[in-house]
């Protein structure tokens, strides 16, 4: 079609007005067509001039960059971009002449984080440059299953082992644990016949046998408390291996913000810390396993909780958008570095001088049965976030008709 209007212009002095209006009817209908072909695309489309001002932009381009793109303007891209990393990423590679591939900047068109590819060519037209082509790339869902993929295969690693683990470390910890018992038995009936046969002394005596029992019933403590912790790393390791029978209901997911904000609010006090709920009402019911989904908000409580020692504040906020809830735990605590922060959901992986490192993988395990997806964005010493996305019931969908 485009070179049968080339070859009709070449002829326009010989046409008559009835087919320059027809040739005017086929070029519309042409550009109709490329219109709605890339109005179509899931991705952004955007056409800059030798001035760096937009000449054409697709639908989804002016979705998620700023409104000012469906306006006619005269002003560069850089100046009309809302987001300033954004701007000034498009300031220097369009000035300088550059190409830029798949440089990914985080942004929030509509309230909601995402991550976005933006690649820059120049629109090379008969061997000349007649300005630039911008594409725009949505990878949020890309990244997330790159990242849900290394946490299942680190997952499957785990359950491999789980029947040795429940068979060489839970019942021998069992067995010490009732031994031990039965020495501290023992000890008990010793220091009765000892004390019975010696009146003049008693357990607070700073020398002779008084001092060694005290030191044997400290040795024992530490040996119980150290058995107790290795069967809650022994129980947290089966529970992250073992398939979860989750038990979904139609619920309000503020509603259990709320109480467990409640529940926990004077051991937050007791530590300083202020808890704020910040929570769109107008968020719909939502598919969840009450019970599994207060474990996930506990355990986040807690880690922020162990990251502000001096006190702080921790802020849970709620918002619907596009077909899912999104959850933010944000604390003001110690951050956690960049090196870290790609491993938080790794089996075994804490920077805590106790603890299993089975945490937050139980919690990356709910968020999955649910269907959701779980993030975390920290800086050392500016406090972390954790974005929780869950999906909200679709009834009925219907695709978009023509007008």
């Amino acid at each position: 079609m485009r070179q049968f209007i080339k070859r009709a212009l070449q002829k326009s002095s010989k046409l008559t007005t009835e087919q320059l209006q027809e040739l005017l009817v086929s070029a519309s209908g042409e550009i109709e067509r490329l219109e709605a072909v890339l109005d179509s695309l899931s991705e952004g489309i955007m056409v800059l001039d030798t001035d760096h001002t937009i000449v054409l932009a697709n639908m989804y381009a002016r979705r998620i960059l700023p409104s000012g793109l469906g306006e006619q303007t005269k002003e560069p891209i850089w100046e009309i971009v809302s987001d300033a990393k954004v701007g000034a990423f498009l300031q220097e590679t369009l000035l300088s002449g550059d190409k830029a591939e798949g440089c990914e900047f985080e942004a929030a068109p509509k309230g909601v984080q995402r991550l976005f590819s933006i690649s820059v060519w120049p629109l090379i037209r008969e061997r000349h440059v007649t300005g630039s082509l911008i594409h725009v790339e949505d990878i949020t869902v890309k990244r997330s299953r790159e990242a849900r993929m290394r946490q299942m295969e680190s997952l499957a690693s785990l359950t491999t082992l789980a029947a040795g683990v429940a068979h060489e470390i839970k019942n021998p910890l069992g067995s010490i644990s009732i031994h031990v018992q039965l020495i501290q038995k023992t000890m008990e009936a010793n220091k009765r016949l000892y004390f019975d046969a010696h009146p003049e002394e008693t357990m607070e005596s700073e020398m002779g046998p008084a001092m060694y029992f005290r030191n044997f019933d400290r040795y024992l403590n530490v040996v119980n408390e150290e058995i107790e912790r290795l069967n809650h790393i022994v129980v947290d390791f089966l529970f992250a291996v073992r398939p979860m029978t989750m038990n979904m209901h139609s619920g309000e997911i503020n509603k259990l913000l709320s109480e467990l904000a409640e529940f926990v609010s004077f051991e937050l006090k007791e530590a300083g810390i202020t808890c704020t709920l910040e929570l769109d009402d107008t968020i719909p019911l939502i598919d969840f396993d009450e019970r599994y989904m207060k474990q996930v908000f506990l355990n986040l409580i807690k880690n922020a909780t162990a990251a502000m020692p001096s006190g702080g504040r921790i802020t849970i906020k709620t918002v619907a958008a596009e077909g899912i809830v999104t959850i933010t735990v944000k604390d003001t605590g110690l951050g956690i570095s960049e090196e870290n922060i790609s491993k938080i959901f790794e089996p075994y992986f804490t920077t805590k001088d106790t603890g299993s490192g089975l945490g937050l993988t139980l919690v990356f395990k709910i968020i999955r049965e649910h269907l959701g997806e779980i993030s975390v964005k920290s800086k050392p010493g500016e406090g972390s976030s954790f974005i929780i996305t869950l999906p909200i019931p679709q009834k009925e969908r219907h695709l978009i008709g023509a007008p």
